[in-house]
């Protein structure tokens, strides 16, 4: 790992972390010195993205934690803190995943309903996430609270819902 220890100190909790992109934020927030609380629905992955942080000499905690689930989230960040004495950084990369959500079916043929599903649950995971985050950094008057707004279709070119959703908020 090349560290440049931009985050030493700093404690980090991404949510989606085994996806690509938290997981490549999880690594270069290791790299840079930070302390990361990585979480996912995906047990198996979080812990992989964990062990490969590890073995590059950062420091990685993982735990399996849906980010719409509030209890849990709440929960979450209320041990991270009581262990770690703070938490600087909140990332939330949850994606929708796309089989989910009716992706592959024709627009046109798509509810409302079905339309709005993966744009509710990432809005939903954002502010669970962001809540329980900004409750303890307003207590130490500092802290960042960043998320990923675009998600990815299931393969390029695809028009299936998520592709309409993503172009629904500008991203597409």
């Amino acid at each position: 790992m090349n560290r440049s220890e931009m985050l030493h100190g700093k404690h980090a909790v991404i949510f989606g972390a085994g996806g690509s992109i938290g997981s490549a934020i999880a690594r270069q927030f290791a790299t840079e010195g930070a302390e990361v609380c990585l979480s996912g629905r995906n047990a198996a992955r979080v812990d992989e993205v964990a062990k490969a942080i590890s073995n590059d000499g950062g420091r990685a905690r993982a735990a399996a934690i849906d980010a719409l689930d509030e209890v849990a989230v709440d929960s979450y960040l209320n041990e991270i803190a009581k262990r770690t004495g703070r938490i600087d950084i909140a990332f939330n990369a949850m994606g929708s995943d796309p089989r989910a959500y009716g992706n592959g079916k024709n627009t046109v043929d798509l509810s409302v309903e079905e339309f709005m599903l993966p744009l509710t649950c990432m809005v939903k995971s954002w502010f669970i996430t962001a809540r329980a985050a900004a409750r303890h950094m307003v207590k130490q008057h500092s802290g960042v609270i960043l998320f990923l707004t675009g998600s990815p279709a299931l393969r390029p070119g695809s028009h299936g819902s998520n592709g309409s959703a993503r172009a629904g908020t500008g991203d597409g």
